[in-house]
């Protein structure tokens, strides 16, 4: 037995070893990993109402006008206070009925250095015609353009006041683009006039403000401060860029504005963005209040009249609009 025993004990880890064979070996328990919570900034509606009443203090904003210099300068003043990263974009572009007008696309950026970006958009010009009025004595008055205009500014602004605040987890480049709406009037419209509108978004497209630029996508504010608004999935929205509409009426929907943010298809809407997917090829989505039951058949009652003034600019649709948008970015 003495000589047994040691040869017992020598023996006995092999035997654990081939006994371990025998049995599958269990996973590891999973390793959970940890919640990132997102801090999103609050959206002030109040202050996007102060910069849409800012931009109405100047007057119409039609291109070659006292106001749209005066206002073009306080627009470019008003971002550089949140950012120094400023480029002011100056041309020159000739209007359907042959007036050579002088643009100004303003430029900011937040993270110049990322390469991973997004860029927000909107127009900044007032119609220099109000051809939709219901009193055809005021048709050849300019549009004071506080939705049609001044509310995707307003929004833009606040959402550059926040993105100076907290820095974005991604490169964000601000665009606010000239000479979207010196059009055609409707009676001199036809089918081959849709190139004759968002000239400064063309001139952008095919002369970016940074050589070879490039965004991962882009997304255009338009009428964005009626009340009762109601923003559809535009029909060029979805087909250059279905994936960022996707991912928009998502966290609209998450946030609790399906109301404001439909999932009906929408008209096709010859807006700047179109002509950034077209010519510039970044996807880029068109968030634009779209009422086919109105009087003119697609946008709110007081498109394009002497009536789009601050009297419907309501502060809940401001705030919709601007907190989706702080949404998507933060979360990205």
């Amino acid at each position: 037995m003495k000589r047994l025993l040691p040869f017992l004990i020598l023996s006995f880890p092999v035997i654990l070893f081939l006994m371990e064979g025998c049995h599958p070996k269990q996973a590891p328990p999973p390793v959970e990993k940890p919640v990132v919570t997102v801090a999103v900034p609050s959206f002030n509606a109040d202050t996007a109402y102060y910069f849409i009443q800012r931009q109405m203090d100047f007057g119409p904003r039609v291109p070659n006008t006292e106001a749209h210099d005066r206002c073009g300068a306080y627009l470019s003043s008003t971002l550089k206070g949140y950012t120094p990263n400023m480029i002011i974009q100056r041309g020159k572009v000739r209007a359907y009925n042959g007036t050579v007008l002088n643009m100004e696309n303003i430029m900011a950026s937040f993270n110049p250095d990322m390469k991973t970006r997004i860029f927000l958009a909107a127009h900044w010009d007032s119609r220099p015609f109000a051809d939709h009025d219901p009193d055809p004595a005021r048709r050849m008055l300019p549009v004071p353009a506080a939705n049609d205009g001044a509310s995707g500014v307003g929004v833009l602004l606040e959402v550059a006041r926040q993105l100076n605040r907290q820095s974005p987890p991604v490169g964000v480049d601000i665009v606010l683009l000239d000479v979207e709406d010196y059009g055609p009037p409707e009676d001199e419209r036809s089918q081959d006039s849709d190139e004759e509108w968002g000239l400064g978004a063309q001139y952008w497209a095919g002369n970016p403000h940074v050589p070879g630029y490039r965004a991962r996508y882009g997304i255009l504010l338009d009428m964005v401060g009626a009340a009762d608004a109601r923003f559809p999935e535009e029909y060029f929205s979805n087909y250059y860029a279905p994936d960022i509409v996707n991912k928009v009426w998502t966290i609209a929907r998450d946030l609790g504005y399906q109301h404001y943010f439909v999932t009906d298809e929408g008209a096709m809407i010859n807006d700047d963005h179109y002509f950034i997917n077209t010519i510039m090829h970044v996807p880029t989505i068109d968030i634009i209040d779209l009422r086919p039951t109105s009087s003119n058949g697609t946008f709110f009652e007081q498109w394009h009249t002497t009536h789009d003034d601050m009297s419907i600019i309501d502060k809940s649709t401001l705030k919709v609009v601007g907190q989706v948008v702080l949404t998507v970015i933060y979360r990205e």
